[in-house]
């Protein structure tokens, strides 16, 4: 009967440990349900209503700083106007697979925000290749269009370059060269300080992989995939610090 039950014990174990990896993702971009099983923005996802989650339980203590920070390094006045595929028009809130609640930019790619960063004042330290890999979500006039996100929690923080990135809650906001479709979130826990970011502006932590390496920068229009980098898309081939 010993025997029997220790089996029985490894088993469970066993059982326990799989739905641990399909319940949230593993490391290894090569993995089918890491972000590529993600539920599209708007496809089979209801946007919320707004930032329902419960601050005090899913917000880190940065991440309660004063909303309307702001300012930032830079000129105002040294960038030119962007176009309507550079700029990022609207902020949507939305719930992805496995991962759940998050932001997505017009063309439904998943938002992250960077803990080296500031909110109180708002503030970038992704510049140069850190923003190749982490393109930040720039605008031109700080609105746009909204749904399921409080717009008392977004505002504009001015790029070392004079550009304007939209920020959440103080944040700044950015996407990941790593996702390669709507929906996807490779980005979460990149080197321990990327994650992807709920409507209320707190750090989505439903799911967290190991912490891995970010792709490298884009290596130009004749890289396969986009220009998505010299690396393979394990998120194990750079060792950029970002």
């Amino acid at each position: 009967m010993v025997p029997e039950k220790r089996k029985l014990m490894v088993v469970g174990a066993a059982i326990a440990a799989a739905f641990a990896v399909t319940g949230c993702a593993p490391q290894g971009y090569n993995e089918a349900d890491y972000g590529d099983s993600a539920v599209p923005a708007g496809a089979n996802a209801e946007a919320t209503d707004g930032p329902a989650a419960d601050p005090a339980a899913t917000s880190d203590p940065a991440a309660e700083a004063d909303p309307n920070a702001t300012e930032g390094p830079g000129d105002p006045n040294a960038a030119p106007e962007l176009s309507d595929a550079e700029a990022t028009n609207s902020l949507t809130g939305s719930k992805v697979a496995r991962m759940g609640k998050v932001v997505v930019n017009d063309e439904g790619f998943v938002l992250y925000r960077f803990d080296k960063d500031g909110n109180s004042p708002a503030k970038s330290n992704c510049v140069g290749e850190c923003a190749e890999i982490w393109p930040p979500s720039l605008t031109n006039d700080g609105k746009p269009k909204l749904k399921g996100v409080d717009s008392k929690l977004v505002g504009t923080v001015t790029r070392a370059d004079g550009s304007k990135q939209l920020t959440l809650k103080g944040w700044p906001l950015y996407t990941y060269v790593g996702d390669k479709k709507p929906g996807n979130w490779k980005g979460q826990n990149v080197n321990g300080s990327w994650f992807v970011i709920q409507p209320d502006g707190a750090k989505n932590l439903t799911c967290l992989p190991k912490v891995s390496k970010p792709v490298a920068p884009p290596a130009g229009d004749s890289a396969e995939d986009g220009g998505a980098g010299s690396s393979d898309d394990s998120g194990t081939g750079s060792d950029y610090s970002y």
